[in-house]
């Protein structure tokens, strides 16, 4: 007889002690009848307790995802995320900023360190090259960071293409036994700088990253021509917070806090020197003929190097803003609003490397989110991208922009758009560098009204054929180290992502 399909036959006692409350035991006294309530009593008690705990934090869960406003700041490397988050916090957690002030004193000293022994290494082998037989013709033309300017050279066919071969000098710096003899000096004057530079790295806890300039279009590719490697903190290290723990912790760092009063003596005690430095007609006529453009960049101090390598400085909000370290990874910021209504409230911000080798690292981040700030350099229309020497940066920045529009993660997510670096734009197209010879459907005039214009109409245009569904766009030009100019436009942002927030929740 087969027995398949039918459940097995419970006993009356087995079934009444599997259940619950239990059935009354057989031959139960009115003492154990009273002792069975009560426990029956106290374990609905118990149980209520814990629903009411778990619907609680699931309310409470539900009222932080209403007001906590999370913010991923997207774009290629050095297009301004970080900075801009620095505007964040100087227009919504001032005290908060003002805080990790000691933190970003470090940094600045590490970037004018770092940017006078860049000088020093770049034109002292500069002078050795042109004084070798074997010195080549010529260079790559490259500022600090990498960036070199390229020909507008592309492949034939309408619309825009990346350039593929960099543009080279045809002239060096002229080495003079004059020249020479200043070069060596500084030197020796400026050696303890390294040590500073070393000080520095070790105490706040980052790291040189490798050359980001890409390969020379050359064979005879020379090391400092490529420029000097980035300092790089890993997210969610809290770099920040590392010399605020370090003052309240017991005598183990006390060897790290005197290195760092050491490193701010030496640094005090070559400020003449390093005013020198930057003020001689040589090393401006070095730089130039090298293609550096220094104050261009992030992280630029030597025109105020007299003021920062004093031993008195304390850092500005807008000298933390032009401070310089790049991101490695994602770095989380979570900023307690100070100021307008929504005192008290925390805005997550995720801040992320732009680096092409980085962005796998976004899409995790996509979801959740209440807005998209993307950030792209208008000033990189002559620059090619550090890691591939043969693509615009511009054009990069527009397939970018392409792949983040397209993305279904993102699909009710907010976007913002701001183009930054509007001050870069207007100096080189005032300085003669035509727009239209690096973007080829460029046909107007070369002004920075026009190219802004031309610019904001294109990501528009992407933006509306590449999302997955109709979506709201937010245009802003900015440049983030302009303080006035940014604070209006954060303002907007606020607005914006409250605005959508209530709509979101049916509110509006």
């Amino acid at each position: 007889m087969s027995w398949k399909g039918k459940a097995p036959v419970s006993s009356p006692i087995e079934r009444r002690e599997s259940e619950w409350p239990p059935y009354p035991p057989p031959e139960e006294t009115e003492l154990e009848k009273a002792l069975r309530a009560e426990e029956e009593r106290e374990a609905k008690r118990v149980s209520d307790a814990i629903d009411r705990a778990i619907e609680h934090e699931r309310q409470a869960v539900r009222r932080r995802q209403k007001v906590e406003r999370k913010l991923l700041l997207l774009g290629q490397s050095e297009s301004g995320k970080s900075t801009m988050l620095k505007n964040f916090q100087l227009y919504f957690a001032p005290k908060a900023l003002q805080a990790e002030s000691d933190a970003w004193r470090a940094v600045i000293h590490l970037n004018l360190v770092r940017s006078v022994n860049f000088i020093l290494d770049l034109l002292s082998n500069t002078i050795a090259a042109n004084t070798s037989p074997y010195a080549p013709s010529y260079h790559a033309n490259v500022n600090q960071h990498g960036h070199g300017n390229v020909n507008a050279q592309s492949s034939s066919g309408g619309g825009d293409t990346s350039p593929t071969v960099p543009s080279f000098a045809h002239h060096r710096m002229s080495a003079t036994p004059q020249s020479a003899g200043d070069i060596r000096r500084y030197k020796l004057a400026l050696s303890p700088l390294r040590q500073v530079e070393m000080i520095l790295l070790k105490q706040l806890a980052v790291h040189d990253v490798p050359s980001r300039a890409g390969t020379r279009a050359d064979s005879r590719s020379n090391p400092w021509m490529t420029g000097r490697p980035e300092v790089a903190v890993r997210g969610g290290r809290g770099w920040k917070s590392l010399l605020r723990r370090r003052a309240d912790d017991d005598a183990r760092t006390a060897n790290g806090l005197e290195e760092l009063e050491n490193a701010r003596q030496i640094l005090d005690a070559c400020k003449a020197d390093i005013v020198s430095l930057w003020e001689s007609e040589f090393v401006q006529s070095g730089l130039k003929d090298e293609g550096v453009v220094l104050w261009e960049q992030s992280g630029f101090f030597l025109d105020q190097a007299a003021r920062i390598a004093d031993l008195s400085f304390q850092p500005t909000f807008d000298d933390i803003l032009r401070a310089r370290l790049q991101t490695v990874g994602v770095e989380e910021h979570k900023l307690v609003m100070e100021t307008t209504a929504e005192q008290g409230q925390q805005w997550t911000f995720y801040d992320v490397g732009g680096a092409r080798g980085q962005r796998a690292s976004w899409a995790p981040f996509f979801d959740h989110v209440n807005a998209i700030i993307f950030l792209c350099s208008t000033a990189g229309f002559n620059e090619v991208l550090i890691e591939d020497r043969s693509v615009n940066r511009l054009l990069d920045s527009f397939t970018l922009w392409k792949t983040v529009c397209s993305s279904r993660l993102l699909g009710n997510t907010q976007f913002i758009l701001l183009l930054n670096k509007t001050d870069i734009l207007s100096a080189r197209l005032q300085s003669g560098i035509r727009f239209s010879d690096y973007i080829k459907s460029y046909k107007n005039e070369n002004d920075p009204l026009h190219v802004t214009e031309y610019l904001r109409k294109k990501f528009v245009a992407m933006h509306y054929h590449h999302s997955p569904q109709p979506r709201q766009l937010h245009v802003h030009s900015t440049c983030a180290i302009n303080i006035d100019m940014t604070s209006a436009v954060l303002t907007r942002i606020r607005d914006a992502i409250l605005v959508n927030s209530l709509i979101a929740t049916d509110l509006l």
